[in-house]
């Protein structure tokens, strides 16, 4: 596969940003034409992505995401989010539906929708040193930029 675009992104561990980052990303991807459902299913999972990032990376302060995201040329998006915060002990523990160290108001869901909307999701996580998640989704292009 080769990368036909790509764009980077970093934004604060603000609850403010999660927005932020989900526009982002489906502007970006908006150059493939994709159908509402792919947008919102890229969408919802950026969410869930910066969102386990600002509640559980930093729970004691604010740090970084890294978002970074690339198109292919077999029309396949690729979005990473990163952060350098406190990393997953037990990362088999965490992608369990309805786990969650975040209380009573988090419902446990993150990784479990993340992995409904996307083709793949990759999660790599050192205690201390942070968390990578890399999720892909092909598209069904309606239409071909001439500009590609």
């Amino acid at each position: 596969m080769k990368i036909t675009n790509e764009m980077k992104l970093t934004l604060l561990s603000r609850s403010v940003n999660e927005s932020m980052a989900r526009t982002a990303v489906a502007a970006f991807a908006a150059q493939l034409d994709p159908t509402l459902d792919e947008l919102g299913d890229l969408k919802t999972a950026v969410s869930e992505a910066v969102t386990n990032c600002i509640v559980h990376a930093y729970p004691n302060g604010l740090g970084r995401v890294l978002i970074t995201s690339k198109i292919y040329d077999n029309e396949v998006i690729e979005v990473i989010v990163r952060d350098t915060g406190c990393g997953i002990p037990d990362i088999e523990r965490a992608r369990q539906t309805l786990f969650t160290t975040g209380g009573p108001e988090r419902s446990g869901m993150g990784f479990t929708i993340m992995d409904s909307f996307m083709d793949t999701l990759r999660v790599r996580s050192v205690v201390g040193k942070g968390t990578t998640v890399t999720m892909r989704k092909r598209l069904n292009v309606r239409y071909r930029s001439a500009q590609r």
